[in-house]
């Protein structure tokens, strides 16, 4: 059964476990929960780039930061649509749509996005937005246009997040994704690893997860790409077995939930990305840019999948979602 009552404790123990154990232990449990060699593949675009009024110190989209990120307003409907349509031609089952702002605001730009997410549902894609902090009702107005989920990662602990953000706090971000909850759409929440933060701190953001009343349906592990002009920029990149110790953990703590290869995935060899799938992740991101960070290429990805024997794990719509 899926637990939601996890004391930290616990993880702890499960953390520190020796990885080869750990490892075997959440491949077993992976196993349990979904088809083996079944890779969910999601494309991600950035429909508003930079300007954002956040100071988040690993981000090239703060308007604080000197980075040679070019920012550009929302962008056209067709635009978007079309690339929607493009990506799921080259196998993506989910389509994202990333918009640097503080929050969501019921205006024109809500009107066109509930516009895009209505086109794209109707191709039978999974659609996912990440649009800062959103209220209950502008949640349930994005439910109604066919959204299937909503992004709001949590970074880190809620005891180290004050060392990376100051212009919002972590029950800020909490709230976001009980409104998110309560519309009735899927949560897409996860973390960035390489911040500076700890193992405990690791292990304190997997307790977050893993004791809400309802798992995160998607949770992005991140892998922190330093971008030059950003607080971040020098910081030590962190080993492969940190990062396969963090993948474990969650599968063996969430094992219904989706573990996705985010940002950073292309600092990966194919093995140590074979690695993390045999560890518990289930899900990539597909395509050469992850908004404002570079990707793995298509191709490579469809050699990798044909090297594992992988196949795309089918988008989770509805006929009531589309």
């Amino acid at each position: 059964m899926t637990r939601t009552n996890w004391k930290i404790s616990e993880i702890e123990k499960i953390y520190h476990k020796p990885l080869m154990e750990l490892m075997s232990e959440a491949v077993s449990v992976h196993k349990q929960h979904f088809k083996p060699g079944e890779i969910l593949v999601c494309s991600l675009i950035s429909i508003k780039t930079g300007g954002c009024s956040e100071d988040c110190s690993y981000c090239s989209q703060s308007a604080k930061y000197d980075t040679s990120l070019k920012p550009h307003k929302l962008l056209d409907t067709e635009e978007v649509v079309n690339a929607a349509a493009e990506a799921k031609t080259k196998g993506a089952n989910r389509f994202c749509m990333g918009a640097a702002w503080r929050e969501l605001r019921d205006n024109r730009d809500l009107e066109k996005i509930t516009t895009m997410v209505e086109a794209i549902a109707g191709m039978g894609m999974e659609v996912c937005c990440s649009l800062g902090m959103v209220s209950k009702e502008l949640a349930i107005k994005l439910k109604k246009a066919g959204l299937t989920a909503y992004n709001h990662n949590l970074d880190t602990s809620a005891e180290y997040y004050e060392n990376v953000v100051s212009t919002r706090n972590y029950m800020d971000r909490l709230e976001t994704l009980k409104n998110i909850r309560e519309a009735g759409i899927n949560i897409c929440s996860g973390g960035i690893l390489g911040l500076g933060e700890s193992n405990e701190d690791r292990i304190s953001m997997i307790h977050t997860f893993a004791t809400m009343p309802i798992h995160p349906e998607s949770v992005p592990v991140n892998i922190l790409v330093p971008i030059k002009g950003t607080p971040l920029e020098n910081v030590e990149k962190i080993t492969i077995w940190e990062t396969l110790r963090v993948i474990a953990t969650m599968r063996m703590v969430m094992p219904a939930s989706r573990i996705r290869l985010a940002a950073g995935r292309s600092s990966l060899s194919e093995s140590e990305q074979a690695l993390c799938f045999m560890a518990g992740a289930n899900s990539i991101f597909s395509g050469e840019k992850l908004l404002t960070t570079p990707n793995t290429k298509l191709t490579k990805d469809q050699e990798l999948f044909k090297n594992l024997g992988f196949q795309n794990a089918k988008p989770e719509t509805t006929e009531e979602q589309i």
